[in-house]
C-alpha cells in the first residue's frame, strides 16, 4: 500500500511541476544555420482615455546566439509620439533578487511605421533586437523581473512588471514578471 502512494505522490508532483512546452512562431535548420523564436508574449497593456499601448516580448535563437526582440505598439486619435531605437538603446531589467541584467541594441535605427486605421486611430508600431551580455543572463533563469527601463534615442521610460493581469486586449492571463524563467529554455 506504501508503494501505491508513494507513486501516486510522484506521479502527481511531475505533474504540477512539470514545465508547459514552448510555442515557437519559426524553428528552422538550414544549410545557412538555425533559427527559433517564441511566440509574442504580451508584457505590458495600457489603455486609458482613448489611448492603448502594447508591449510585447519574443526570444529568438539565432546560430547560438540569443537575442530579445520587443515590440512596442501605440495606438491613439492624437498625435503619437516616436522614441527612437538606436546603437545606444538598451533595457536594463530589475530583478527581485536586486541584480540588473542589462540588454544591448543591435545597431539598427528603427522610429517605428505609422498607420491609420478606419477608424481614425494613428498606431505607430516599433520593434527592437536586444542581444543579451554574459553578465547575469543565469540570474534571468531564477529570478523574477520587477522593472524594464527602456532607453532610446532621446526618452527613458519604465514598466513596472506584473505579478499577473488578465489583457483587454484578448482576455488571457499573463505573467510578466517570470517570462524569462519560463521561457528562456526554449532558446538554449
Amino acid at each position: 500500500m506504501k508503494h501505491i502512494l508513494v507513486t501516486a505522490l510522484c506521479f502527481l508532483s511531475f505533474n504540477i511541476f512539470a514545465q508547459k512546452p514552448c510555442e515557437y512562431a519559426s524553428n528552422v535548420t538550414d544549410s545557412l544555420g538555425t533559427y527559433k523564436s517564441t511566440k509574442e508574449y504580451l508584457i505590458s497593456e495600457k489603455v486609458f482615455g482613448g489611448n492603448s499601448n502594447y508591449i510585447f516580448y519574443s526570444l529568438a535563437l539565432t546560430d547560438g546566439l540569443p537575442t530579445l526582440t520587443l515590440q512596442l505598439i501605440q495606438k491613439s486619435k492624437e498625435f503619437v509620439k516616436a522614441n527612437c531605437f538606436d546603437k545606444d538603446s538598451k533595457i536594463f531589467l530589475q530583478l527581485q533578487n536586486g541584480k540588473i541584467v542589462t540588454l544591448l541594441h543591435i545597431d539598427q535605427e528603427n522610429c517605428g511605421t505609422m498607420i491609420r486605421d478606419d477608424k481614425g486611430f494613428d498606431n505607430r508600431v516599433k520593434s527592437g533586437i536586444f542581444m543579451f551580455t554574459k553578465e547575469n543572463y543565469d540570474d534571468l533563469k531564477t529570478s523574477p523581473v520587477s522593472l524594464m527601463r527602456i532607453k532610446y534615442l532621446t526618452d527613458i521610460e519604465d514598466i513596472i512588471f506584473k505579478k499577473e493581469f488578465i489583457a483587454e486586449l484578448d482576455g488571457k492571463v499573463y505573467h510578466p514578471e517570470t517570462y524569462f524563467m519560463d521561457n528562456l529554455r526554449c532558446i538554449e
